[in-house]
């Protein structure tokens, strides 16, 4: 489009003479091609667009280094019904192997979110107009909603084997293990082994759809946010 009215602006100020008047005339065109009716291919990749930006920016945020750790939002902590053998072991002086443990989990989120983005993008190639069009009128964080109503079991599935490699390359089994083992050794309490990898998915996956929903809220409703063309069109019809 900047090419066209380049190209019309050259071709008004010779025929008019008048910068001032051609000035006014290129305006007039340029407002009414950026009026034009948003169509529904504009609208659903307008939504892709929107989903692509969120996605990238919410799992470069989780997966780097403290993404989860130091965001009070998403961090992981002790899984609930472990939370009394976190009481009981600080209690007895134990807290700097907690504290092991619950750095060691959110480590494991951060590295299994790196895998989040290519299947966030291929789930968006499969929205249709009906679906754009829900989310486009819908909540502040209805993308997020929709992404996760249909990735959510494509993305338990394929984190589960990353979360348990991750796991143990930032040595959470070990400490998990250790933990554990020193609290269930404490007299006539009740013996607990959570299921750690499950419990590390869930909560990394609920931190990354936050982060994404974040993101897809500073797209409606700050118009600097939208930093596409594209983006402009189709979200101002929410405006």
């Amino acid at each position: 489009m900047n090419k066209l009215v380049i190209v019309l602006g050259a071709m008004m100020l010779l025929a008019f003479g008048s910068c001032a008047t051609a000035t006014k005339i290129l305006k007039d065109v340029e407002n009414s091609m950026n009026n034009k009716p948003v169509t529904e291919s504009e609208i659903i990749q307008g939504l892709k667009q929107a989903l692509e930006i969120g996605i990238g920016n919410g799992s470069d945020v989780v997966s780097k280094l403290d993404g989860y750790f130091k965001n009070p939002k998403i961090k992981l902590p002790f899984p609930p019904e472990a939370q009394k053998v976190e009481k009981t072991l600080r209690e007895i002086g134990l807290g700097s192997e907690v504290d092991k443990v619950v750095l060691s989990l959110n480590r494991a989120a951060e590295d299994a979110a790196k895998g989040a983005k290519p299947i966030f993008v291929s789930a968006i190639k499969q929205m249709t107009i009906k679906d754009a069009m829900n989310i486009l009128k819908g909540t502040d964080n209805a993308a997020t909603e929709y992404l996760r109503k249909t990735t959510s079991n494509d993305l338990r599935t394929a984190f589960k084997p990353v979360i348990d490699k991750s796991l143990n390359k930032v040595a959470a089994t070990k400490y998990w293990d250790d933990v554990i083992k020193r609290y269930n050794q404490i007299p006539l309490v009740q013996k607990v082994n959570p299921d750690l990898n499950a419990f590390v998915t869930e909560k990394a996956l609920d931190g990354l759809f936050y982060m994404v929903a974040q993101e897809e809220a500073k797209i409606r409703k700050d118009p600097l946010a939208r930093i596409t063309d594209l983006l402009k069109r189709v979200f101002k019809l929410q405006d």
